[in-house]
């Protein structure tokens, strides 16, 4: 198993990425300003993109595990390996998900805890309603991960 850097021709991993942040205008806010890592493990099982917000947090913008990949611990190595590369970088690291009983609880079983809401961000910035485990996402809930 490898982790790499992507450095160019992000793109080529649009079907995962999709996978994590459906539309493609909302992955292009970020995707270019960010540094993205691959997991290959006899093929590509999961992507990450993490950006620097300032005042020493990263944020965690995009996971991506490929669907036949998940639940075989890719999604934690993943962020473990962010961990491990940004500590004494960076004070914390953040990630902003739906709120979902299906990413909330990995999170939480990662350290993080929960930071804080921004309301209705997934009505007031996508053009279309996000399902996730047959719940309409609507509010953004951030966590946090001291580093």
């Amino acid at each position: 198993m490898r982790i790499i850097e992507v450095k160019e021709n992000k793109k080529q991993y649009l079907d995962l990425l999709l996978l994590a942040d459906e539309q493609e205008n909302m992955l292009d806010r970020y995707l270019y300003r960010g540094t993205m890592y691959a997991l290959h493990h006899r093929g590509v099982k999961a992507v990450c993109v993490v950006t620097d917000e300032g005042e020493g947090v990263l944020e965690l913008k995009n996971l991506a595990v490929a669907p036949e990949a998940q639940g075989k611990g890719y999604g934690k190595t993943m962020v473990d390996f962010i961990i491990r590369t940004y500590r004494g970088r960076y004070d914390c690291l953040q990630v902003g998900t739906g709120d979902s009983p299906l990413t909330l609880p990995f999170y939480e079983h990662c350290g993080f805890r929960r930071s804080h809401v921004v309301e209705n961000f997934f009505l007031d910035h996508y053009d279309h309603p996000i399902w996730e485990g047959g719940i309409q996402l609507v509010d953004m809930v951030y966590l946090t991960r001291w580093l």
